[in-house]
């Protein structure tokens, strides 16, 4: 076993921290990791790929030298929808005025611009609306035709060049990986990375293609941000390794008061799954250019904690912002403090889903409940692919969960994982071999002492994916 490695996290909740222009130094990754960032995010919206491969070589250095696995979160751009340029840069839209969205490339003016999507005239029908500016701006179709759209403006605003567009109406025939996506994941994937972030995912088949890209080599994470995402919710979570709740553009599309209940019940979901599920988006925004957040920011961060996230996420705050220490620190804070709570662990208890009706969920769940039952210290998983512990760490237990597994892939696979401290191991050679390993391990990361009990689960055969079928209880001597 290495040496004990003094940095543990005392909390369950991950946290999932994106790198940009105030985040790109060594000094600066480090400090961000020993705050709390558990994940490094890498926004492939921006920068070049020279700008990510430094930050992965950064990365996998600070790895080396505090002796953890990190994990590191390639985040593709997707299926950018716009509008085109104008001639002034920008325009004043005024509500009940006509407006054009054509495909000609000729700089725009108050009467027209260029939709350079034929997908969406495809899909567009009479009354279908479409939002412009992250929602800012509402225009409703009124006639169709193969190469252009006239719209009535519902509301008005100021619009200018290269502007997004969101159509929550219908479903687009356009595929979730863009031709920038592919040449991103080919590089990336070869440098080592653990999760693909998939944006703008309306179905099934979106992901399929993604996993048949990564081959093994990541988990596939969609970020849930379409209603025909939510539509299709469980056959996309059939497939997806993990899930995010990407609430910008989800509340663009989708009216605000229905995100809370997304999220909730996206969480719920993937939790009754054991899929890792991270809830991101505008959770400390107002730390971009201040050093505190506000109230509602923090209850918002709670509120995910109580909901059962496997992490939450910072975006700009971190990789655009004044106070990017300052916002890992009190994204910190706040999960320690929620998990403190005993009404937090009363409302986790209370929704924990019913065991799977397996050997293998039978096995897991039996680990929590005897952990609880002796008053173990911790709940020692071997794992090859991360099964075995997915499986604990889906039961929420008390203990903290020690993820031990011979691959330093799936080590880091872990780091979003709730509860999860990953470990690589040794992979045992024999049921005594396997809790000696345990035991020494719990000893060694500082969660047993001589006297106390641990509980210990794994698949045999060792090595063998998919399975959890042994159960150990072993006391350090």
């Amino acid at each position: 076993m290495p040496p004990r490695i003094p940095l543990r996290r005392r909390r369950r909740t991950k946290i999932v921290a994106t790198l940009g222009p105030a985040s790109s130094t060594p000094e600066v990754i480090e400090r961000l990791y020993r705050t709390g960032a558990d994940v490094f995010r890498l926004n492939f919206s921006h920068g070049s790929h020279e700008d990510h491969a430094a930050r992965i070589g950064i990365i996998r250095a600070l790895e080396r030298k505090v002796g953890r696995p990190i994990g590191i979160l390639a985040d593709v751009q997707g299926p950018k929808l716009r509008v085109g340029r104008f001639q002034a840069g920008r325009v004043q839209l005024q509500t009940g005025q006509s407006f054009r969205l054509d495909m000609s490339a000729t700089p725009g003016d108050v009467r027209r611009v260029q939709l350079p999507h034929p997908e969406i005239m495809e899909a567009a029908r009479i009354g279908t609306t479409l939002l412009l500016d992250d929602g800012k701006l509402r225009l409703r179709v009124v006639h169709k035709r193969d190469d252009h759209l006239e719209t009535e403006i519902l509301v008005g605003g100021a619009l200018s060049d290269r502007k997004g567009v969101n159509v929550p109406d219908v479903a687009l025939n356009i595929p979730a990986l863009t031709a920038k996506d592919r040449a991103d994941l080919d590089f990336v994937l070869p440098l080592g990375i653990e999760y693909i972030g998939l944006s703008f995912v309306q179905r099934a088949e979106d992901v399929a293609e993604t996993q048949s890209i990564a081959d093994g080599r990541a988990w596939v994470m969609v970020k849930l941000e379409k209603p025909q995402a939510v539509e299709n919710l469980d056959s996309i979570l059939a497939l997806t390794d993990a899930v995010m709740v990407a609430r910008g553009d989800l509340g663009v599309e989708m009216p605000p008061e229905e995100v809370p209940l997304i999220q909730k019940r996206i969480v719920r979901a993937a939790r009754d799954l054991g899929k890792p599920v991270v809830v991101a988006t505008q959770m400390l925004e107002s730390m971009i250019s201040a050093p505190a957040p506000t109230r509602a920011e923090a209850s918002d961060v709670a509120t995910a904690v109580f909901d059962g996230a496997d992490a939450v996420m910072l975006s700009a705050e971190s990789a655009a912002g004044q106070f990017p220490f300052e916002a890992v620190n009190m994204m910190d804070r706040i999960l320690s403090r929620v998990e403190q709570d005993s009404g937090w662990r009363q409302l986790t208890d209370a929704a924990r889903p019913a065991p799977q009706k397996t050997s293998a969920g039978a096995i897991s769940a039996a680990a929590r409940q005897v952990a609880e039952t002796i008053d173990a210290k911790v709940i020692a998983t071997f794992t090859a692919t991360g099964s075995t512990t997915l499986r604990v760490a889906r039961e929420r237990p008390a203990a903290p969960i020690l993820g031990l597994t011979s691959s330093e892939e799936t080590a880091r696979r872990m780091a979003v994982v709730w509860g999860v401290h990953p470990l690589p191991s040794h992979e045992p050679n024999s049921m005594t071999d396997m809790v000696n390993k345990a035991m020494r391990a719990a000893q060694s990361e500082g969660f047993a002492t001589s006297g106390d009990e641990i509980v210990v689960t794994a698949g045999v055969p060792f090595g063998t994916p998919g399975t959890t079928n042994a159960l150990r209880v072993a006391a350090l001597k």
